[in-house]
């Protein structure tokens, strides 16, 4: 069990540094006109592979939301991380991925470009708050459980 939160913390506070980086960076990238917006845009070449990292996570809560199953606070936190981060997983291919297809990975500014950025900025915004609540589900998920301990 200790293994399983601890990976768990682990893979979920790895998940939110794209999306923590995405929400600190929007105030300083909302504004930008279109030629410094899609500059910008290409630092995140090579960010796809952090997708592998959020299966890993969603993954992770799952198997600790099982394990906590006899254990009724436990196991609702780290039930509720598994559906943030699926929330955001949704969020990301509703709202940010379609941008992505649009703009061919931010290497064409179509006439729309501006609608465009303020939905993948936003839909990032609010994957990294709900990133940021999954980690704090599980990690009171795990200092909540106990070893032995009779269900709830």
């Amino acid at each position: 069990m200790k293994q399983a939160q601890f990976v768990t913390i682990v893979l979920l506070s790895l998940a939110l540094v794209p999306g923590g980086a995405h929400l600190l960076e929007l105030p300083h990238k909302i504004g930008l006109d279109r030629d410094a917006y899609m500059t910008v845009q290409q630092i995140y070449q090579g960010w796809d592979l952090m997708g592998i990292v959020l299966v890993a996570a969603l993954i992770s809560c799952l198997v600790l939301a099982v394990l906590s199953l006899r254990q009724k606070v436990p196991y609702a936190l780290a039930l509720a991380a598994f559906v943030l981060l699926g929330s955001s997983l949704a969020i990301f291919f509703i709202w940010t991925f379609p941008m992505n297809k649009a703009t061919e990975n931010w290497t064409i500014a179509p006439a729309n470009w501006a609608v465009l950025r303020m939905q993948w900025e936003y839909s990032h915004a609010v994957n990294a708050v709900l990133t940021f609540l999954a980690l704090c589900g599980a990690t009171a998920s795990s200092l909540l459980w106990r070893a032995g301990a009779e269900p709830a």
